[in-house]
């Protein structure tokens, strides 16, 4: 395939390798957690490759299901592949994959390992409320991702968060039913739980470095996309102004829609639910100000001011 229109973000590149090699290091800790637990080391090595593996591959499918969406053809939305062809013409770059989600949550995101297995997505909600070029805007923002490639490096390092979240709820069952026994028993059946409650804290730690790791780089990989997408179209306001929208209306929608949606937050074009303060800290995405300041800011630089 040519090279891309989409120039890459040399930042995003330099994070997405140090965001890799920490979850690589963390994936390790988790590996010898594991083995001090008394699980083979074959078996380790396969638990943890068959996660890896699962994650990589079927993530995009896995998305899709939750948030109830399907692939799309170009009778079936023949203005959502308009835009789509419009925009990877624009981008010199091969078509994704075109899906909707049957929701009422107004957002968009994209899913695959790679390019050649990309999807973008749209829900019924955000084609509802957007005008045609504000679509064109968030999309554009989607398509970015697919060419900067950050999505796989979100996917895995879910992955390893959720694998430290099991070795943890291993270890505290461990630690709740182990022990037992008389006079050395005793004394081994306590050295066993203390085993498995360092254990428990262990992966506890290592799943809370490996969400700040992922909430760094997802936080940076959206205001990547955002200015990507906004020079790819020449149209930041839109972008802007789809920003503005769906953030307004997303505070129309239940609450329990949100929350069922939000776990889905780091690959949608717009949380389905943020908090301020300290909250911000976790954020998968920067706030709306500083994603409206940079789009401003791309705005008066392509208008030579």
């Amino acid at each position: 395939m040519a090279e891309s229109n989409i120039r890459p973000d040399h930042g995003l590149s330099v994070r997405m390798m140090i965001t890799i090699v920490g979850l690589m290091f963390l994936y390790i800790i988790i590996a010898v957690v594991m083995i001090q637990l008394g699980i083979s080391v074959a078996v380790t090595t396969i638990f943890c490759g068959a996660m890896l593996y699962a994650q990589y591959f079927f993530s995009g499918k896995i998305a899709m299901f939750s948030m109830r969406a399907h692939e799309v053809t170009p009778e079936e939305e023949p203005e959502l592949h308009r835009i789509v062809d419009n925009l990877c013409q624009l981008a010199n770059m091969k078509k994704p994959k075109v899906g909707v989600a049957e929701m009422d949550l107004p957002n968009a995101f994209a899913t695959g390992r790679n390019p050649n297995n990309a999807v973008v997505c749209v829900t019924r909600g955000i084609m509802h409320r957007l005008s045609t070029d504000e679509l064109e805007a968030v999309l554009a923002h989607e398509i970015s991702h697919v060419a900067h490639r950050d999505v796989a490096v979100m996917t895995i390092a879910s992955g390893v968060g959720m694998l430290a979240g099991m070795v943890s709820r291993m270890a505290m069952w461990g630690a709740m039913l182990g022990g037992g026994g008389n006079s050395n028993d005793n004394n081994n059946g306590g050295n066993i739980v203390l085993l498995e409650i360092a254990t428990m804290l262990v992966s506890m730690v290592v799943g809370f470095v490996a969400f700040l790791l992922t909430m760094s780089l997802s936080r940076y990989r959206e205001l990547s996309a955002d200015r990507a997408g906004a020079i790819l179209i020449g149209k930041p306001q839109m972008l802007a102004s789809a920003l503005v929208r769906i953030t307004g209306d997303m505070g129309k929608i239940p609450r329990t829609d949100l929350r069922k949606a939000e776990g889905m937050n780091a690959f949608f074009f717009a949380p389905a639910l943020s908090g301020g303060g300290a909250s911000s800290l976790f954020a998968t995405h920067p706030s709306l100000q500083k994603r409206l300041d940079q789009l401003n800011k791309i705005e008066r630089e392509l208008n030579g001011q």
